[in-house]
């Protein structure tokens, strides 16, 4: 684990992976197959109605927006732990915070506003969904501070972990 990376293999590798692992999280989660998953993803832009229709074209499409969105979530941690070196030192507990802040703008914020929803409307999680999403974030928050602070001029302290 002593590699080091540049700001940009930190931000591909943790927007990258975080944003695939996250497709098979919500598969599991919704016991739904990835694809099923990349459909309503493009249902953010398409509508859920065009993007459930859809076929091969609008999966690839919705991959192709988990990535931008990945990448996007990976930019601004890294970016951020560069002007706070504290967030590469400890990246665990500060990756575990950002995964809270993903869950939340997402579910809050995002989605409610996006084509896949008729009319903006906050999310109704059954509490086992709930925690089970929180838990995803929370996951994808760590995989995305972990890459962070692997990378090249990241002050790494393992053990502040």
């Amino acid at each position: 684990m002593g590699w080091r990376s540049s700001a940009w293999t930190a931000i591909l590798l943790g927007g990258f992976i975080a944003g695939t692992i996250d497709i098979g999280a919500a598969a599991l989660i919704n016991q739904a197959s990835p694809v099923l998953i990349l459909h309503y993803i493009a249902a953010g832009l398409l509508g859920r109605q065009a993007a459930l229709a859809g076929g091969a074209s609008v999966a690839v499409l919705g991959l192709f927006l988990q990535w931008a969105m990945s990448l996007v979530i990976a930019c601004v941690f890294v970016l951020a732990a560069r002007r706070m070196p504290t967030l590469s030192r400890a990246w665990l507990p500060w990756g575990l915070a950002y995964g809270v802040g993903i869950f939340f703008v997402m579910n809050y914020i995002v989605v409610p506003l996006s084509a896949a929803m008729a009319k903006p409307r906050l999310p109704h999680f059954t509490p086992a969904h709930f925690v089970e999403n929180l838990l995803a974030m929370l996951f994808f928050g760590t995989i995305v501070a972990f890459f962070a602070s692997r990378r090249r001029g990241a002050c790494v302290d393992v053990h502040a972990a």
